[in-house]
């Protein structure tokens, strides 16, 4: 773990700074986590209780960069403490986004549920465990500075890939069935398409807590290593 600044003035707002950013996280969840369930209730009322929350996850977004803003102007910080504030505000800018996600998966809720069901949900639920999985733990990530669960969090982005993969050719086949099965699956499958850029920045915020803690960067290595 990075070592701690000894300015009592900087500590106090390092701290707080982290404890916005887990409220923020914390939020994302929620309204993540209400979306998936309104998909699977078909609850219109929660569906649109999670697209009203994300007023205030954007104005923690806004409050997190002016605050970290503040303390580079104020402190002047390096090393460590320097890359806990860059990437605090890279996180907050991964977070809002997959809020955002939450939020289109909740528009098309509010779309499938004007017609009966498609058809029963299989992979979809089982996708969301494991993308909402991955959100939650690169932030305990982060709060432990853990690179090693952070690691963890990119290798499950393959598992996430797959069931959009498995997903997308059963709601094909569907729509080659019946050009009647259109429009609902062609929502389900931007669904689909929600969860795997959840997870995708999921691995983002991993990366980015694997740097502040060891000062690696380890984007894009998968593909580097991959080159001919």
């Amino acid at each position: 773990m990075p070592s701690r600044h000894t300015n009592q003035e900087f500590e106090s707002d390092l701290a707080k700074l982290r404890e916005s950013i887990l409220m923020m996280g914390a939020k994302v969840e929620k309204v993540i986590k209400a979306s998936v369930d309104a998909l699977m209730t078909r609850d219109s009322t929660l569906a649109k209780k999670a697209i009203d929350a994300d007023r205030e996850i954007n104005r923690l977004e806004l409050k997190i960069d002016g605050a970290c803003l503040q303390i580079l102007a104020k402190f002047q910080p390096v090393a460590s403490d320097l890359r806990f504030i860059t990437i605090s505000m890279k996180l907050v800018t991964d977070l809002e986004r997959i809020a955002d996600l939450g939020v289109n998966i909740s528009e098309r809720v509010l779309e499938l549920n004007e017609d009966p069901p498609l058809k029963p949900y299989v992979d979809l639920p089982h996708m969301a465990d494991v993308a909402i999985g991955m959100v939650h733990d690169a932030l305990d990530a982060f709060v432990a500075g853990d690179a090693g669960q952070a690691k963890d969090v990119i290798d499950r982005d393959e598992t996430v890939d797959a069931y959009y993969a498995q997903i997308f050719r059963e709601l094909l086949t569907y729509m080659m069935e019946d050009p009647k099965n259109i429009q609902r699956a062609t929502r389900l499958q931007s669904i689909a398409k929600y969860l795997e850029r959840i997870a995708d920045h999921a691995t983002n915020l991993s990366e980015m807590i694997i740097f502040y803690v060891k000062g690696t960067d380890v984007r894009h290595l998968g593909s580097i290593n991959r080159a001919p």
